[in-house]
């Protein structure tokens, strides 16, 4: 398959399937006689699981290593879970985070009048002192 099947076929952009295969996340390709691209069914297979591994927000190094242990079929199930652990705690830190910010502003807006008036409580706290 060419790189627009591929493309196609895994939802994944053609810029980023040649990304993930720079990076090492996918295998080089083969190349044609013509020096075109050639993919197989397991490099689709691949970006799928990539696609799906960027959907749940693990980062680039992440799924680097998640597609190696997807491939190694003798891997510890551990090595998987620690992965995941991980993400896990970066998420709930990102979502308290957000909740946090999420709570300043809302304070904020309540308390700005938000009329013809030139204060505003929203630019105080924005402003450096």
């Amino acid at each position: 398959m060419n790189i627009g099947e591929v493309a196609q076929i895994s939802e994944v952009n053609s810029k980023m399937i040649r990304r993930y295969e720079e990076q090492g996340i996918i295998p080089k390709a083969g190349r044609s006689l013509s020096g075109y691209r050639q993919y197989t069914e397991n490099d689709v297979h691949i970006l799928k699981f990539v696609k799906k591994s960027r959907e749940l927000g693990f980062s680039m190094k992440d799924i680097k290593q998640l597609v190696s242990l997807w491939r190694n079929k003798n891997r510890p199930s551990s090595q998987v879970k620690k992965i995941a652990q991980k993400h896990i705690e970066e998420l709930e830190k990102k979502l308290n985070e957000i909740e946090s910010m999420l709570s300043t502003l809302n304070h904020l807006v309540k308390n700005c009048h938000g009329d013809h008036r030139p204060d505003c409580p929203i630019l105080d706290e924005l402003e450096c002192h």
